[in-house]
C-alpha cells in the first residue's frame, strides 16, 4: 500500500512540473516576441528618419545651388522661385516613396519568416543613394572660359597733325583706307557671369594713306615732307604695315543659353562695348606712286621715311553680333623726331567670327 501512494505522489508531481514549465516556455516566447516586434520597430523608425534626413538634405542643397545662381545672375527671380517648388516637390515624393519601400521590405521579411529576420534587419540595408536627378544637373556644365575670333576689319583712314582739322587733312579723306585681320581671344573675367570679358590677340595692320594735291612723300634726311610731284599722278599711295597685340576690355549683357545640356554665356545679338588698345611694330612702309610722263609709268618707293619703328595706339567698338563700328587711334606719330608730330587714326567696321 505504502508502495502505491509513493507512486501515485511521484506521478503527480511530474505532471505539476512539466505544466510549470509549459507556461514558463510560452512566456518567454511571447516575451521574445514581444521584444523582436519592438526592435524591429525601433529599426524600421530609425530607417525612416535617415530616409527623411537624406533627403531635406539634398533639398537644402538644390535650394542653396537655386539662390547662388538667382544671385549670379543666372536665373532670374520667377525661374528660382519655380525650381525651389519643384525642388520641394521631389523632396516630398522621395521620402514618401522611401517610406513605403522600408514598410514593404519589412513586411516581406516577416511574412517569408526569413532566418533571423529580427536581428538581420540593420540600418545600412535601409540606406539608398538616390540622386536628385534635375535637368539642371547637366546645365551646370559651363562652357570654357575662353574661346576664339577670326578677326577682319576695314574702313577709312587718315593723319593730322596736332590741331588740324578733317576738313583741311593733306589726305583723301575717301582715298585713304585701312585693313586689319587678325585672330583673338575672348576670356570672361569672373566665372558664373559674363558681363565684363577681356579680348586679346594679335593682328596685321595696313594703314594707307593717299596725299592730296598731287603730292608725295619725300625724306631729306631726317626728314619726311609732302612736295608737289613734276607730272600729273594718277595715283599717290603711302602704305604702313604693322604687327600689333591688341587687348580690349568688352562689357555688355549676354543671355543664357544652353547647348547640348551646356550652360553658355551667349553674347550673340547683344550689345557689346570694348575699349583698349594695342602696341607692335612697324615691319614695313612703302610708296606707290603711278604718272604719265608721256610714257605710263609706276614706282615703288621703300625706304625707311624715317617711321617710328615702335607703334601703339587706343582703339575701341560698338558691336551687335558680330559687327563693330571700330575705330583706332596711333598715339605714336608717323614719323620719328624732329618730324612734325602726325597721327594716324582710323574708322570703319570690324567682324569678329567664330
Amino acid at each position: 500500500m505504502k508502495t502505491i501512494i509513493i507512486y501515485f505522489a511521484f506521478l503527480i508531481s511530474s505532471f505539476a512540473i512539466g505544466s510549470m514549465e509549459a507556461q514558463e516556455t510560452t512566456a518567454e516566447k511571447e516575451q521574445h516576441t514581444t521584444d523582436s516586434i519592438a526592435r524591429v520597430q525601433k529599426i524600421k523608425d530609425e530607417r525612416i528618419r535617415i530616409a527623411t534626413e537624406e533627403e531635406k538634405e539634398k533639398l537644402k542643397k538644390e535650394i542653396q545651388r537655386i539662390n547662388e545662381n538667382l544671385e549670379s545672375g543666372w536665373y532670374d527671380k520667377e525661374r528660382a522661385e519655380k525650381e525651389k517648388k519643384e525642388a520641394a516637390k521631389l523632396a516630398a515624393e522621395n521620402i514618401k516613396n522611401r517610406i513605403v519601400i522600408i514598410e514593404n521590405e519589412v513586411a516581406m521579411a516577416e511574412r517569408n519568416k526569413e532566418s533571423g529576420t529580427y536581428l538581420e534587419i540593420n540600418l545600412s540595408k535601409g540606406k539608398f543613394n538616390l540622386d536628385i536627378d534635375t535637368p539642371d544637373k547637366e546645365e551646370r556644365m559651363v562652357e570654357k572660359r575662353t574661346r576664339n575670333d577670326f578677326v577682319l576689319a576695314f574702313g577709312f583712314n587718315n593723319a593730322l597733325e596736332s590741331g588740324q582739322s578733317i576738313n583741311n587733312s593733306d589726305f583723301k579723306l575717301a582715298g585713304s583706307r585701312f585693313f586689319e585681320i587678325g585672330w583673338a581671344w575672348t576670356t570672361r573675367v569672373f566665372e558664373n557671369t559674363n558681363w565684363l570679358r577681356v579680348k586679346y590677340g594679335l593682328s596685321f595692320q595696313l594703314n594707307g594713306l593717299k596725299p592730296t594735291d598731287n603730292r608725295y612723300f619725300v625724306q631729306d634726311g631726317d626728314i619726311t615732307r609732302l612736295e608737289e610731284f613734276e607730272y600729273d599722278l594718277d595715283k599717290s599711295k603711302f602704305r604702313m604695315d604693322n604687327l600689333v597685340v591688341p587687348i580690349h576690355f568688352e562689357i555688355g549683357p549676354y543671355a543664357n543659353r544652353y547647348d547640348k545640356g551646356r550652360r553658355k554665356f551667349s553674347t550673340e545679338d547683344q550689345i557689346k562695348i570694348g575699349f583698349g588698345g594695342y602696341a607692335g611694330f612697324n615691319i614695313g612702309e612703302r610708296q606707290k606712286l603711278k604718272f604719265n610722263d608721256g610714257d605710263d609709268q609706276k614706282r615703288k618707293d621703300k625706304s625707311s621715311f624715317n617711321t617710328n619703328e615702335f607703334v601703339y595706339g587706343l582703339s575701341a567698338y560698338l558691336s551687335f553680333g558680330g559687327t563693330a563700328l571700330y575705330a583706332k587711334y596711333d598715339l605714336n606719330p608717323i614719323f620719328a623726331s624732329p618730324n612734325t608730330e602726325l597721327n594716324n587714326f582710323s574708322l570703319g567696321l570690324r567682324f569678329d567670327v567664330d
